[in-house]
């Protein structure tokens, strides 16, 4: 090839090298705080502490910048919104922590004590209120989770009583979540897919799979993913 041609052809080769050269997007990671406040469902009961839901959360909000590299969680199986009061109380969290992400789910054992929901609305709104005092103030930082209904489950066995007392719970936490201005995220509807899909309950036959959780998990990172870029 004569010389003159093959000058030509030197920066055509140059910029094709240029634009196969990958782009990578360097995501910033904000180091973040997490409390998680609750029961069994929180704490994750029968399954393992990786497959817990606020573990979960964490872990699929890591790749997209927000790194909740504190996760603290006070929950225990069979706590009561009043035994979670004191939980809180007993615990060394003080009017000055601080967290830059809070979650609240309680009241399955309220509504499995047959406790009336009238009772259970005061001590909710006292525990929601302190999960925004524990979030700086910030009421875009903290989400309510929805109870849900272990009657799709086999130790549930389908009982319509039990979905209906489950239902008003969750009428109960959802309104007051709503006037107050906390988001909410509605699990109830997974929950009941239990009995058509076994692997969704974990081995005990009462509470979630990590399974389960995971889907939980896919209906809230993307709400939570944007109120944590402010």
């Amino acid at each position: 090839m004569p010389f003159k041609y093959l000058l030509l052809l030197l920066p055509l080769f140059a910029a094709t090298c240029t634009e196969k050269e990958p782009k990578t997007e360097i995501v910033p990671t904000k180091k973040l705080s997490y409390l998680a406040l609750g029961d069994s469902y929180t704490i994750g009961q029968s399954v393992k502490e990786e497959e817990r839901f606020p573990m979960q959360l964490a872990e699929k909000l890591r790749p997209l910048g927000h790194d909740l590299n504190h996760v603290r969680i006070i929950a225990k199986t069979g706590w009561t919104t009043d035994e979670l009061a004191a939980g809180i109380a007993s615990s060394d969290l003080t009017p000055d922590s601080t967290y830059a992400l809070v979650s609240l789910l309680i009241g399955v054992n309220n509504q499995y004590r047959s406790r009336p929901v009238d009772s259970y609305k005061p001590d909710f709104i006292e525990l929601l209120n302190q999960a925004i005092a524990f979030a700086r103030g910030r009421k875009d930082r903290v989400f309510v989770v929805s109870i849900p209904d272990y009657a799709f489950t086999p130790f549930g066995h389908g009982r319509t009583d039990i979905s209906e007392g489950i239902d008003a719970y969750n009428a109960a936490n959802r309104a007051i979540a709503d006037s107050i201005g906390v988001r909410y995220f509605d699990i109830t509807p997974i929950s009941r897919e239990g009995l058509n899909d076994p692997t969704l309950v974990a081995s005990d036959g009462l509470h979630p799979s990590g399974k389960q959780y995971a889907m939980w998990v896919s209906g809230m990172v993307d709400g939570v993913k944007e109120v944590l870029k402010d």
